[in-house]
C-alpha cells in the first residue's frame, strides 16, 4: 500500500450530500397556477358583463333616470375615459402595493362602485359611481 492511499480518511459510515442538490429540485409556487388564471379571468370577465350590460340597458337607463339617450351615453363614455385613464396607472401602483393586495383592492373597489351604481337615483350620481 502506498504512502497516499493510506492518508486518504475513509469514507465508511459518511453521508456526502450534493451541494447542487437545490439547483435540482424543481421549483413549486406556493399557490396552484390554474386558481391564479382562473381568478384573473373570472375579474376580466366581470369588468366586461359590466361594459356588455351597460351598452345593452342604456335606453332602460336614460328612461328610469329620467335623462334623454343622448345624455344616457355618458354613463358609457365616463366609464371609459375613467378606464383609459386607470388602466397604465395599474402598473405603478402594483408595484406599490404589490400585486395581490392591488387586485383584492380592485374587485372590492369595483364590487362597491357597481353596488352603488345600480343604487343611483340620479344620472350624475350614476356617472360618478361609473368613474369610481
Amino acid at each position: 500500500m502506498s504512502a497516499a492511499a493510506s492518508a486518504a480518511p475513509s469514507t465508511e459510515g459518511v453521508t456526502v450530500t450534493n451541494p447542487q442538490a437545490a439547483l435540482l429540485t424543481p421549483w413549486k409556487p406556493r399557490v396552484n397556477p390554474w386558481l391564479i388564471a382562473m381568478t384573473v379571468a373570472l375579474a376580466a370577465f366581470m369588468e366586461v358583463l359590466d361594459t356588455s350590460i351597460a351598452n345593452v340597458a342604456l335606453p332602460h337607463i336614460a328612461g328610469s333616470l329620467g335623462a334623454s339617450t343622448d345624455e344616457g351615453t355618458w354613463v358609457l363614455t365616463s366609464y371609459l375615459v375613467s378606464n383609459a385613464i386607470v388602466l397604465p396607472l395599474g402598473g405603478w401602483a402594483s408595484s406599490v402595493m404589490g400585486r395581490r393586495n392591488f387586485f383584492v383592492f380592485c374587485i372590492t373597489v369595483f364590487t362597491a362602485a357597481s353596488f352603488l351604481c345600480g343604487a343611483a337615483p340620479t344620472l350624475p350620481l350614476l356617472l360618478l359611481f361609473r368613474i369610481i
